[in-house]
């Protein structure tokens, strides 16, 4: 079994704000008020807020990190919310586009898509029989998700501490 989960809340999640790079601790006192499947194996971006929420939810498990599951690079829209970009030329672009663009001094969603679905396959190449959760970013989920089931990337948006979870092969997946 696949399990992918977003992050905890941050408070940079909090003030909406466009959050990759930027290496914020999940919110202090978060509780998990559901449970999650069983999984052999821990998976998790370098970032702290997905390392925090890696031990919160499979606590004692050895978390293991794959720098590609880094969240998309926002370049000058990192750490910034609609209200700061909301009259940036640019910005307004970005969203005529749908996303497509790139993100100035940032990444193209080409890029990062393909960093992702790379780091996802590796994964499971090394750990095919096993049952895998990522703890990832919501970015890094939308990108796997519509590779593997298609659709739009934004067809998969998913709250913190959500996600998915299938069967690797098979195509029904369940929300989390």
């Amino acid at each position: 079994m696949i399990i992918l989960i977003r992050h905890a809340k941050t408070k940079g999640n909090l003030k909406k704000r466009y959050i990759g790079t930027t290496d914020e601790p999940i919110l202090q006192g978060t509780r998990l008020e559901k449970q999650y499947p069983q999984a052999e194996i821990i998976i998790s971006s370098p970032m702290r807020r997905c390392i925090e929420t890696a031990q919160l939810i499979y606590p004692g498990k050895k978390i293991r990190v794959y720098k590609d599951l880094s969240e998309i690079n926002f370049g000058k829209f990192e750490n910034k919310s609609y209200e700061d970009l909301k009259d940036d030329q640019y910005y307004k672009q970005w969203i005529a586009s749908n996303g497509k663009l790139p993100f100035p001094d940032g990444e193209s969603a080409d890029k990062f898509r393909e960093r992702s679905i790379n780091a996802y396959n590796a994964v499971l190449e090394n750990f095919s029989d096993k049952n895998i959760a990522f703890i990832v970013h919501g970015g890094t989920i939308m990108a796997v998700m519509s590779h593997i089931f298609g659709g739009d990337f934004y067809d998969y948006m998913t709250d913190n501490l959500s996600g998915f979870k299938f069967n690797a092969g098979e195509k029904n997946y369940k929300r989390i």
